[in-house]
């Protein structure tokens, strides 16, 4: 049996996520005022990201590094308006500050993230991975959602990751706390799949989590000056994230190569993944 079940929250349970995720977003808002935020490349302006699509119902999620800046940037670094905006910011919402933020901006913060596949989503990012996760029967596109998009940290950097200074990553992993924990704690998330070897080894770190790894020899990447990459998958299970327990074990799955920047990842080697991770979640149920 795949991960296809869309078992819906009962409307109490749904009341308690969403009051959670108000208190989530609320936390992660002071952050960004905050003096932690001095140093690490956060977007001043942009909003923090928890989640990418509806997180209250569909039992399979996707995890990440951080949001990219093109959430908010058109290609030529001005920040997205009107109907290609994806996430709204301090100038979309009117503010001087986030501490100006109220319960109101907060709702329609939550509003962009549950609607982001229905509206104008990054697709170049994100459609690679959906084909990835196909074969659990899940996507982010489906109605209402199957599948969503979280990141070890919801904030957008102007550089990417593995741009910045490992110190202004391991603050930017602090300041994102305990978020992602709360986060699959109050979803039904059941399969978390890693995106890349950054977001494995962030997960490790914060899960206190030592995932089996395993070399697949068909994952193998060319290259003319260095030879080959090995491709490597990863798999483990956890009852703990960021400190906070679950109610249930979730079977996490991961591969080292990034879909979307490792240079040379064919759709032969995206195809063997999908099917990796459709036989592998099916086995670890």
């Amino acid at each position: 049996m795949m991960y296809e079940e869309h078992h819906v929250l009962n409307p109490v349970t749904k009341a308690h996520t969403a009051s959670t995720s108000l208190a989530v977003l609320t936390t992660l808002i002071d952050r960004l005022d905050s003096d932690a935020v001095i140093g690490t490349d956060i977007i001043p302006w942009s909003c923090p990201v928890p989640v990418f699509g509806d997180w209250l119902n569909p039992r399979v999620a996707t995890l990440g590094i951080n949001p990219s800046y093109r959430e908010f940037v058109d290609r030529s670094g001005k920040q997205l308006q009107g109907a290609c905006r994806r996430f709204h910011t301090l100038d979309s919402l009117g503010l001087e500050t986030w501490a100006e933020a109220d319960a109101r901006h907060l709702e329609l913060l939550i509003d962009t993230y549950r609607l982001y596949f229905r509206r104008n989503p990054y697709d170049t990012w994100f459609r690679k991975l959906d084909f990835a996760i196909a074969g659990t029967n899940a996507s982010y596109y489906d109605r209402p959602s199957s599948a969503c998009h979280l990141d070890l940290v919801p904030f957008a950097t102007l550089r990417k990751w593995n741009e910045l200074s490992a110190r202004q990553r391991a603050s930017l992993l602090s300041l994102a706390g305990d978020t992602l924990g709360i986060l699959l704690r109050d979803s039904q998330v059941r399969l978390l799949i890693l995106n890349g070897s950054s977001v494995v080894k962030g997960f490790q770190s914060v899960a206190g989590l030592s995932l089996q790894a395993k070399e697949i020899p068909s994952w193998s990447l060319r290259r003319r000056s260095t030879g080959s990459v090995r491709g490597i998958a990863y798999t483990g299970a956890t009852e703990t994230v960021s400190g906070i327990e679950l109610d249930r074990q979730l079977a996490v799955l991961g591969f080292n190569h990034n879909l979307q920047s490792s240079f040379g990842v064919t759709m032969e080697v995206i195809f063997s993944i999908r099917e990796w991770i459709a036989q592998t979640a099916e086995e670890a149920k």
